[in-house]
């Protein structure tokens, strides 16, 4: 019996969020995704250079996907059964991180800004608790000075202290095939998000979206039964709206267009990837980003008992 659920809904992403040189390294795939096109394979995840000051992990396999988890199922909570959803969600951890601040050309942007300042408010008004919320910038301010990666991962530690009935964590950046710019001490490799998530989280119930291009390549590395994964692209594939002019990435935008409407994850995930999809066929924009949901067997009948507030 298959215990992960791979959902991809549809095909289809003015500038592409991709961290310089990431393009060419994504063409030599040929556009195909071997990772992802069986909805089953189990890939050796790539290996790269963590963020300065981690040290190197070793390439490590996903958890089997063909196997029974080795863990007890998450059981939906009492609220949740009683449909007070939007109370449950507020002992829920939310970290919202824009890790970069700059254009493919080093320019300054304000998409990813502007997308931690209103994703942390659509998750307030989802029923997630202000007091559970920490919204972060790896930007530096005025004076050049900036938070830093060890000082970031500190307050998102201290929130998934704080609040432990689930983890709600939100990247926002540029991409390669190697991992996520991780403001200025470079590239987050899944790897190392896999770990420190593992330390923030362990095993409770938690949703990580990745917005950047070449996201997908964090899926069979982060994959756990309690996890659910929304990655912007496939592990071969750009995403889009990272130009100076650009008020969100487009699909951050989706997300907050979709958190209108969504009452819960997994609509979230549908809504978003529609969006996408039409606002780059509209766009003409090729190839499509292809954004990824991932749902591990634990999370699956948890889903539908964690509910947003209502609009």
């Amino acid at each position: 019996m298959r215990h992960i659920m791979w959902v991809r809904i549809g095909l289809a992403a003015i500038l592409i969020c991709a961290a310089p040189g990431a393009w060419a390294q994504s063409a030599a795939t040929g556009g195909k995704d071997p990772s992802i096109s069986q909805g089953g394979d189990n890939p050796e995840p790539r290996t790269s250079q963590p963020f300065s000051g981690e040290t190197p992990l070793p390439p490590a396999p996903p958890p089997p996907i063909t196997t029974p988890p080795t863990t007890s199922p998450i059981a939906p909570p009492d609220a949740a059964r009683s449909g007070a959803g939007a109370s449950e969600l507020g002992d829920w951890a939310v970290a919202v991180i824009a890790a970069d601040w700059r254009s493919s050309q080093g320019q300054p942007i304000r998409a990813f800004e502007n997308s931690r300042r209103d994703l942390s408010a659509a998750f307030l008004r989802a029923g997630f608790d202000a007091d559970n919320i920490t919204a972060l910038s790896l930007a530096p301010n005025a004076s050049g000075a900036a938070m830093g990666s060890q000082r970031a991962v500190a307050a998102i530690e201290a929130v998934t202290r704080r609040a432990t009935s689930g983890c709600l964590l939100y990247f926002t950046s540029h991409g390669s095939p190697s991992g996520i710019v991780w403001g200025p001490e470079g590239i987050m490799a899944p790897q190392v998000m896999d770990r420190l998530i593992d330390g923030w989280c362990g095993t409770r119930p938690t949703v990580i979206v990745v917005s950047a291009c070449f996201s997908g390549v964090f899926v069979p590395t982060l994959a756990q039964p309690n996890r659910m994964i929304m990655t912007a692209a496939r592990r071969d594939r750009s995403s889009f709206g990272c130009s100076e002019d650009a008020t969100h990435p487009y699909f951050d935008g989706c997300v907050l267009e979709s958190m209108n409407h969504a009452r819960d994850f997994m609509t979230l995930s549908m809504r978003t990837t529609a969006c996408v999809n039409r606002r780059e066929r509209e766009e003409g924009l090729r190839p499509p980003s292809e954004p990824q949901t991932y749902i591990g067997a634990q999370m699956q009948p948890l889903l539908p008992f964690l509910q947003f507030a209502s609009p």
